[in-house]
């Protein structure tokens, strides 16, 4: 994640396109990571998130997103658990396995603690997502 998002020349790729960081290609022991999707084509497409809450000052919980996209797919994330608060920004790398391309809508969801206070209430002040340059296979 601490290459995110892409540098100005774009994200070094495996394959076909590797010849566009010909300065990688020199290293000896060259390290390549790729994350793929559980399901094919097995494409994701990495995204940073930024949740700030608002509601109660902290509780115990868990927040998540759901990605939808036009065909009707669904893939939820978990973005924090434990200990939440009002007052922090949670960020999280996300390789989502829909094309932001396709996407049609965003859920935020927060389930809390079963012995949290019944009246406790939480919600999403902001949530903002920055887009990867690339689909990684």
């Amino acid at each position: 994640g601490d290459c995110f998002p892409c540098p100005q020349e774009g994200c070094p790729m495996m394959g076909h396109y590797a010849d566009r960081f010909p300065a990688k290609l020199k290293r000896v022991n060259q390290k390549y990571f790729l994350n793929t999707a559980a399901d094919p084509p097995f494409a994701t497409w990495r995204q940073k998130v930024f949740i700030k809450l608002s509601g109660v000052k902290k509780m115990r919980g868990d927040i998540n997103l759901v990605f939808h996209d036009t065909e009707g797919n669904t893939k939820e994330y978990e973005i924090a658990s434990g200990v939440l608060s009002q007052d922090q920004v949670y960020t999280k790398y996300l390789d989502v396995e829909i094309n932001p391309k396709n996407t049609k809508k965003i859920e935020f969801l927060w389930n809390k603690a079963i012995f949290t206070l019944l009246w406790a209430r939480l919600g999403a002040e902001t949530v903002n997502i920055i887009h990867g340059e690339f689909g990684h296979r």
